[in-house]
């Protein structure tokens, strides 16, 4: 083989190589330890996630309040929606193994990794609480699928679901 073609070779199995590796890298599978609240989780040899693109409110009443009520939602509504988007996570994730994946920014100011994370059943976990109702689409950073996620928040404020139901 002519020396070029040998060096041209070596780089192909190179750049497969390292698109391998950062396929690999790009996902990540763990088992939900524990539920902190409705968009936080840890995962075994991960730590502390926070799902990616979404919010769910605080379990006591904060300065966060104010984004949902700016989106229409009644403060009357934020305590049991926190507690609903918890329990949801509780029984849906908790012991369960899942597959993280990755946006832009793989951290937040916090330390926490920030990800989508999938159910082996193949129900992401951020969407699924968006599609309930139970949280909101984080909109202060753009993210992969944002415009997915604001569809279907539309969806959940349109059937009154979660935290867009009226009482």
């Amino acid at each position: 083989m002519p020396h070029y073609r040998w060096q041209t070779f070596v780089l192909l199995i190179g750049l497969l190589f390292c698109s391998a590796l950062s396929a690999a890298a790009a996902e990540v599978r763990g088992r939900v330890s524990w539920i902190y609240d409705g968009d936080t989780v840890m995962v075994d040899g991960v730590g502390k996630v926070r799902l990616l693109g979404i919010d769910t409110p605080e379990k006591e009443a904060s300065e966060r309040d104010k984004t949902y009520r700016r989106l229409g939602i009644a403060s009357r509504q934020l305590r049991r929606g926190a507690k609903k988007a918890t329990d949801f996570l509780i029984r849906n994730a908790k012991g369960q193994v899942v597959t993280l994946a990755y946006d832009r920014d793989r951290n937040d100011r916090y330390g926490r990794t920030l990800a989508y994370v999938t159910l082996a059943d193949g129900r992401m976990l951020n969407r699924e609480l968006l599609r309930e109702g139970l949280a909101c689409v984080y909109r202060r950073f753009d993210f992969r699928l944002k415009d997915d996620f604001l569809q279907v928040e539309a969806m959940a404020q349109g059937a009154g679901r979660g935290l867009w139901a009226q009482e």
